[in-house]
């Protein structure tokens, strides 16, 4: 019987017939590492994960007016929880799926020093943040200026974005001349990919937990429990590893 099981998931799979599908609200910040793992699900299980990417603090304004999302992966694990008290969310779904690491980067080589000091040295224009209000790594990004006793002095030159990915592209496209980012953005595979960085010490700022959730309308979805499964497996733990998170 379980050789029987494993043959029908691996023909659809290949046939591309999908079991279910799941709508997943993915925070910024994970784009790449749930792209790879939405398509290793699709070809392990026969299931479809359908990602919408944005910020945090947006999605849950969209879930509680109704979005017809499933399952969030969030940048923040303080998001899930109140959509859990609010009702939204299923009772005991709630896990986290990755620890973030919050990076101060350039597009340019050799601008960012390796202790941060640029941002003291004021030899710059602009730097990037995400919006504090709506997106984790933004109020990272404040709380470690604060430690650092720069808020004030740094302010003026802040170019905010929406969510993580508007503030990569600030600084990729030389908008800024440098920003506060995720570490999955510019990581992967145990290296910087391009350009010159700073990781931020974790004790600089909370913990950046990501919790993922599953919501009320996906509760009988097998699809959405097939994610949170896969989630917590060898395969995508790997990936996400790759892209510079910690696992709990």
């Amino acid at each position: 019987m379980k050789h029987l099981s494993a043959l029908f998931t691996a023909l659809l799979a290949a046939t591309g017939v999908h079991a279910g599908e799941v709508q997943v609200a993915v925070a910024a910040n994970f784009t790449e590492p749930a792209k790879q793992i939405a398509a290793e699900f699709t070809r392990d299980t026969g299931h479809l994960a359908k990602l919408s990417f944005g910020s945090t603090g947006k999605f849950y304004t969209q879930i509680t007016n109704g979005a017809p999302f499933e399952m969030l992966l969030a940048a923040d694990d303080s998001t899930p929880a109140r959509l859990e008290r609010e009702g939204h969310a299923v009772n005991g779904s709630r896990f986290t799926y990755a620890v973030g690491t919050l990076v101060l980067w350039s597009s340019k080589a050799t601008f960012v020093d390796a202790g941060g000091e640029v941002l003291k040295s004021g030899r710059f224009n602009k730097l990037s943040i995400a919006n504090p209000k709506t997106a984790p790594y933004g109020a990272a990004a404040v709380e470690t200026l604060k430690k650092l006793n720069l808020l004030e002095a740094v302010q003026p030159k802040f170019v905010q974005g929406e969510n993580i990915s508007q503030t990569l592209q600030f600084v990729s496209t030389g908008n800024a001349d440098l920003g506060f980012v995720a570490l999955s953005q510019v990581f992967q595979d145990g290296r910087i990919t391009g350009g010159s960085a700073w990781i931020v010490p974790a004790e600089m700022h909370d913990p950046i937990l990501q919790d993922a959730v599953i919501f009320k309308r996906g509760e009988s979805n097998p699809a959405a429990s097939a994610l949170q499964a896969y989630l917590k497996g060898d395969k995508a733990r790997a990936i996400i590893r790759r892209f510079g998170y910690a696992i709990r």
